[in-house]
């Protein structure tokens, strides 16, 4: 099975592609950048257009914890 790219918008992701073998809507990922300096934890939310296929959207943690309850 070949899987379809994800690209990613905002945040220390922004414009890189990502390989799904079967992506979710709603899924959301969460980034921990450790280098030099403090933690930085960024979450992605992946979604779907008929525009510009699937995509992660940089998404602050609030939003995140409201889709979880």
């Amino acid at each position: 099975m070949t899987g379809v790219s994800v690209r990613f918008f905002g945040g220390p992701l922004d414009g890189r592609v990502q390989t799904l073998d079967e992506p979710v809507c709603g899924t959301v990922m969460r980034h921990v950048h450790l280098h030099d300096g403090p933690k930085i934890e960024t979450h992605y939310q992946l979604g779907y257009t008929d525009e510009a296929g699937w995509q992660y959207r940089m998404c602050d943690l609030k939003a995140v914890d409201e889709l979880l309850e």
